[in-house]
């Protein structure tokens, strides 16, 4: 899980310079952390253990750790570079990321409905990502387009690619040994190349252009979730994903 960054966007006024808010995944909804609720979810689903890419006022994110009394679950791996690209943040995670047979890949600052992880682990694929129909067109969410049953473009800017199918990336994903180290190159390849401003989602799709079946796609539509960017994204965190995942029965 990647809880390194910073979370510019998410400044407001005098007091938002770096430093005068709290990470991402420590944004608190109805008393529990984003971290906290990710913990709930992956312990239910049997997942073994988490280990999570720090950086950004990293002593605040142990702490929330012990006080959920998580210490024993939670390996916590410092990206010292992490005002630079998420790149770098994923090949921190480099020997978490292909230590198993299949290991999830998660942003940390997504609040869900614990049916998107039951997805990812009972996907028929060995690697996946999941897909959301009903997002808001823009320049912001991460884009997967699909034709003919196979994910020709992940990004931002799609272009004029032609797809039958499109939809957001939730930040999620399974990945089997082999697709996550070929990820791991690419990423490197960035590094290489002086690119450390590179997003992680620039290393997946070129695993994807180049293997074309290395991913399949898991369908989310509908199950309630939001990525936590702006502040307008925490009101409505508070005001209408809460209620809906509360709601929510899949």
């Amino acid at each position: 899980m990647l809880a390194a960054g910073v979370g510019s966007r998410l400044r407001e006024g005098p007091g938002g310079e770096e430093g005068g808010h709290p990470p991402k995944s420590l944004l608190a909804f109805e008393g529990r952390s984003l971290l906290a609720r990710h913990l709930d979810i992956l312990r239910a689903a049997g997942i073994a253990g988490l280990t999570l890419v720090t950086g950004y006022r990293e002593d605040d994110i142990k702490a929330e750790i012990a006080a959920v009394g998580a210490a024993d679950y939670v390996t916590t791996v410092r990206n010292p570079e992490f005002r630079d690209g998420s790149g770098i943040s994923l090949l921190a995670a480099s020997s978490a990321l292909t230590a198993d047979a299949a290991v999830l890949l998660m942003d940390a600052d997504v609040l869900y409905h614990s049916a998107m992880v039951d997805r990812l682990l009972d996907t028929g694929h060995a690697s996946a990502m999941l897909l959301d129909r009903g997002f808001v067109p823009g320049p912001e969410p991460v884009k997967i387009c699909v034709r003919d049953g196979r994910i020709v473009e992940f990004r931002k800017d799609i272009g004029t690619t032609t797809y039958d199918a499109i939809g957001e990336s939730v930040g999620f994903f399974r990945l089997d040994r082999e697709t996550a180290t070929a990820i791991l190159a690419a990423a490197n390849a960035y590094v290489d190349a002086g690119a450390r401003a590179t997003a992680y989602e620039e290393a997946i799709r070129d695993v994807l252009l180049a293997q074309p079946d290395a991913f399949g796609t898991e369908d989310v539509t509908g199950t309630p979730w939001i990525e936590i960017d702006f502040p307008e994204d925490i009101a409505r965190t508070e005001t209408e994903i809460l209620p809906a995942i509360a709601a929510y029965r899949p």
